[in-house]
């Protein structure tokens, strides 16, 4: 049996965030403007700088920046998405949102991002778009994709809720495609607490989307409350409320700050699982392309289901009842009664998905992990498969 310790814990994630952040939140507050303002001008610039990128538009969340993007490049009702199906639900959701069809499609058995070969089977008139997920932090096959949107006339929004900071071939992720979608929900590698970030090299896309997250207001509409601004607005387009806020993004210029640091982190963790599992027969560790970075902001490990007496969901039990935090990213979106039910997918409709969902699961892997907390993961999954080993 495994030992319990008694002194050890591990979350499955804890945000890296400290004095510095609180300082910067607190600032914000004294000021007395709390809401979108110089601040969130600042972070935008930074971020874009950081990423490569010409224009970059804070919002509220991913799924405001998805949402936004694909309005801006004339998403509409009757049209279709392709989205991968290992993703979380905010992927296909704002394709919905539109009145459009999101068609899920495979993945790569390797890597688990989006397949190409399976996109280009799905691809019919309607198709406008396609939205491929840096799963796990590790970019997708971007020229692959570009040529298949390229051939078939397709926007391409990427989703980088878990890629920052990512490259691929050289390139920032950020500068590459129409446009790029950030997260900095609580448990992703730059955090502001809740907010996302829309990145283009398209003016129009920027300027678009720079009107619609505020109502369809014009231009800068948030100054309208400043010494240079005007009580007077126009109102273009029946647009959203997907701003960010100055406390947020006070905090994300902290973030932004450290975040090659906190990837060194993340990165020499996954380092020392490497290799602790490849050592165990019973366990595959994640596939990573030599041609890009990953921003490691997941650990996925596999288990071989042969070679194992328990399942990945006993699997996680036992991690559990060691006081380890695990989780699965993702359930596919095609197991979903949504999406079974209102497009009628079969799990064996993906069947790659299907197959990798049962034997997938993500480890704790946060910058301010201890040595003693990746100690104890590591000793405990090692426990774990060789007391389970058939």
């Amino acid at each position: 049996m495994v030992t319990k310790s008694r002194t050890v814990s591990v979350p499955f994630h804890k945000a890296a965030v400290d004095e510095a952040e609180a300082q910067a939140a607190a600032a914000v507050i004294r000021s007395g403007w709390l809401t979108m303002g110089p601040h969130t001008v600042e972070f935008e610039k930074s971020f874009a700088k950081y990423v490569g990128a010409k224009h970059a538009l804070a919002v509220s969340s991913c799924t405001a920046a998805l949402h936004l993007a694909l309005e801006a490049l004339g998403v509409k009702a009757n049209d279709e998405v392709l989205v991968p199906t290992v993703t979380f639900t905010a992927t296909a959701e704002v394709v919905a949102y539109l009145g459009a069809r999101p068609v899920l499609v495979d993945v790569d058995p390797a890597t688990l991002n989006l397949s190409t070969a399976d996109a280009e089977r799905k691809i019919t008139a309607k198709t406008k778009a396609i939205i491929p997920v840096h799963f796990a932090g590790q970019p997708c096959d971007l020229d692959d994709i570009s040529d298949l949107a390229n051939r078939h006339n397709l926007s391409i929004v990427e989703d980088a809720a878990h890629a920052v900071p990512a490259s691929y071939r050289g390139r920032p992720i950020g500068a590459v495609s129409d446009a790029t979608c950030f997260s900095f929900y609580a448990t992703k590698t730059l955090t502001t607490g809740e907010g996302g970030m829309v990145t283009t090299n398209n003016d129009a896309i920027a300027d678009r989307v720079r009107t619609m997250r505020l109502h369809g207001i014009g231009r800068d509409a948030w100054k309208r409350y400043t010494a240079e601004g005007s009580w007077y607005y126009e109102v273009l387009a029946p647009g959203y409320k997907y701003n960010m806020n100055d406390v947020q993004a006070a905090i994300g210029l902290v973030q932004l700050a450290k975040c090659d640091d906190m990837h060194a982190r993340r990165s020499a963790i996954a380092m020392r699982y490497d290799e602790a599992f490849n050592r165990v027969a019973t366990l595959e560790t994640p596939t990573l392309r030599k041609d890009r970075e990953s921003a490691m902001h997941l650990y996925v490990l596999r288990l071989n289901p042969q070679q194992l007496t328990i399942s990945r969901n006993d699997f996680i039990h036992e991690l559990k009842e060691l006081e380890i935090g695990a989780s699965v990213h993702f359930i596919p979106l095609h197991f979903h009664p949504y999406y079974r039910d209102t497009y009628g997918y079969k799990p064996s409709d993906l069947p790659v998905a299907a197959r990798e969902f049962e034997r997938y699961l993500s480890l704790p892997l946060f910058p301010d992990m201890t040595d003693e907390q990746i100690d104890h993961v590591i000793d405990s999954v090692c426990q774990i498969a060789h007391r389970n080993r058939k």
